[in-house]
Order: structure tokens, then sequence, then C-alpha cells
């Protein structure tokens, strides 16, 4: 019987030299809850009863813990604090649209705040539908959040009450009462009736108005103003003066070219929100008519690109920032079971080069003829 081994490899004649060890490097402490403790002064369960929103101390101690955190940069962990607190250290949002620059800017304020307070924000979008805000409170509550912020929502009220009996929630653009409920509402009428004082003032009585969505409740609201200061002024309302525009650029552009076309006759054009304004001047100027000498021009909304068109623009400041961070403190209150009365800014008129005197008025300057367009 023959047997066969395996060859085998020869054996290396040459010692491989060794490899140097690499240098141990000491890598930072990360930053524990006893040491946040320890630099505000408080014990570590104060710090783990506030991180997962049981604790009630003084603003002084919740000022230095919050301090701490942002000193040693300190991160929770959120599946521990929801163990320990029963929470899950996230809020709902749901916008209307994610891609807007109004609503945009809201959710950035909101962000600010939660995570300050170490809290994270889940966004979702309803696009101004109801069924769509159903399917996302559906999904929030899934995911157990701790309270919602809704920015103006087209669900009934009564199914906003009775959300605010499952989850604290925060609504804007809507003035509801109920228990675990706040509700942030802006001015939207008196925020119009500026705009349009501001035009009349200027000698305009011939005044355009591109209105919002017609379902929207501040479109509805801000045509409301813009019909109050007309009538103050005895100025006869006029539906040829309006049009529809949807809250969109798109929508702006062709309302302007709609009441161009069906030969309207106006001197100055209020539209329900700056991307529409931003439409309108689009349309006005492929049109060949100068903005302000022929037509002035004003929107809503104070969107930060309004300071830099050309001209720039006059709009009505609705500043959905700071409403977004109001609405973070709101919702983050409603937890804690703690009050939340801070008002929301008032409208404020931004005026800008957009607006001018009726050409041939006292106003403008000069004596002729008056344009209308």
């Amino acid at each position: 019987m023959r047997f066969h081994h395996a060859p085998h490899s020869p054996p290396s004649l040459m010692a491989k030299p060794s490899q140097p060890r690499p240098i141990a490097r000491k890598e930072p402490a990360v930053p524990t809850l006893e040491m946040v403790a320890a630099a505000a002064g408080v014990s570590p369960s104060t710090v783990s009863r506030l991180l997962n929103g049981t604790a009630k101390v003084s603003a002084d101690k919740r000022k230095a813990v919050e301090s701490a955190i942002r000193k040693l940069d300190f991160v929770a962990n959120p599946v521990a604090s929801g163990l320990a607190g029963g929470r899950s250290r996230s809020i709902g949002v749901i916008t209307q649209a994610l891609g807007s620059p109004f609503y945009g800017n809201g959710l950035l304020g909101i962000e600010d705040v939660l995570v300050e307070s170490n809290y994270a924000p889940l966004y979702v979008s309803g696009h101004w539908r109801p069924r769509d805000e159903q399917r996302c409170l559906a999904l929030l509550e899934s995911r157990r959040v701790d309270g919602m912020i809704i920015l103006t929502p087209s669900l009934p009220d009564a199914d906003l009450l009775a959300l605010a009996q499952r989850v604290p929630l925060v609504v804007t653009g809507r003035s509801l009462l109920g228990p675990r409920l706040c509700s942030l509402d802006f001015d939207n009428t008196e925020g119009a009736r500026l705009a349009t004082e501001h035009l009349i003032a200027l000698g305009h009585t011939r005044i355009a108005f591109i209105k919002g969505t017609a379902s929207h409740p501040d479109a509805v609201e801000r045509l409301r103003g813009y019909r109050i200061a007309l009538k103050a002024h005895g100025i006869p309302f006029d539906a040829a003066l309006t049009a529809q525009g949807h809250f969109i650029e798109s929508g702006g552009a062709q309302a302007t070219e709609a009441l161009l076309a069906a030969d309207v006759k106006f001197t100055a054009l209020l539209a329900a929100n700056d991307q529409m304004a931003y439409g309108a001047a689009l349309a006005l100027y492929r049109r060949g008519l100068r903005v302000p000498e022929q037509v002035s021009l004003v929107g809503f909304d104070d969107l930060m690109g309004s300071s830099y068109t050309l001209p720039p623009l006059t709009s009505v400041r609705h500043s959905i920032h700071e409403i977004g961070r109001l609405a973070a403190h709101a919702v983050i209150a409603l937890i804690r079971g703690e009050p939340f009365s801070d008002p929301v800014p008032a409208p404020q008129l931004m005026v800008r080069e957009s607006c001018g005197p009726v050409a041939g008025s006292r106003r403008h300057g000069r004596t002729g003829t008056r344009q209308v367009v």
C-alpha cells in the first residue's frame, strides 16, 4: 500500500522583520451624564430626569444643566432616556410642503429649539389635504412621539381637539382652546389691511389682488383684510380685480397674465404671499411693465429672498421662523405640564422699493396723465 503525502512548503530561510507596534493614542473622554451633573452642580438623577422630561426644577438649575450639555457637547442616549421616562424624545411635525421656502423657515425654527432641548423632530408633509394629514397623524402616533406640531392644518377643529386628548398638540394658523392644546394664530387679516392701506396712502385705488388657495384659512383672512381696507376708504370692491394664484410662483404669474389679458386696469398689485408676488413680477416684466413706475407690487410673508429681488419687495412680515420657535417651546411646555402664553408677533409692513405713488399724482413729484395698465 502506498501513502501519498502532501508536499510541504519549504521553510522560510529569512525571518520576517518584526512590525513596529502602533503607538496607543489616548482618546478624549466621552462626556457622561455624571460629568454634566458635576459641571452643572446638580445630582446625576436631576440631569437624568431633566433629559427625560420628568423633572420640575428651578429655571436656574435647568439653565445650568443646558449650559453644561452644550459646553461638554454631551449627547444623551435616547433609548435609555425613553426607557427611563417612558418617552421617545421625539416630536412629530406635520408641515404642508417640505420644499416650501415659507414652511422650510418654520421648520428651521422648530429644529433650533427641539435640538437644544434634546428632542428629535420627525417631519412629514400633509399637502393641505385632510386625508394626507390623517395618514401623517397615524404614522406619527405609531412612532409614539411625545408631542405634535401641525403647521396650518386642514383638518377640522373636532379632529384636532380629539388628537390633543391623545398627545400634546400645537397648531398654527388656528384659534382653538382645549386641554393639552396650544394654538398660535397669526393676524392675517390685519397684515393684508396694512398692505392695502399703504397702497391707498400712495394714491392707488385700482388695486389688484392675487388670492391664495380658496380653501386655505390664510387666503380667506388675507382677502378679508384687503376688502376691509377698501371699504374703510370708500373704494368699492371689484371682483374683476382679483385672480386665483394658489400660493406658488407659477400661480402668481398666471393670475397676473389673466388680469392683463382681461384688460383689467390697475396701478398696484397685492399678492397674498411673496411667492405669488415673484411670479407676478415676472409676468409684469415680460409685458414690459416697470415696478414700481407703472405698477406697485406688495407681497406677504417677507421671505428671506424678498430683500434681494429687483426691486426689493415690499412685504408683510409673517415671521414663520419665530412662530416655529414658539411652537417648539409650546409643545415642550405641554409635555412638561407647564403653562405657555407667549404671544405671536404682530404683522409688520416692510416697506421697500417695489411701491411708489400713482404716476402723475402730486405724490409722484410731477404732473402728467395718470397711468393705468
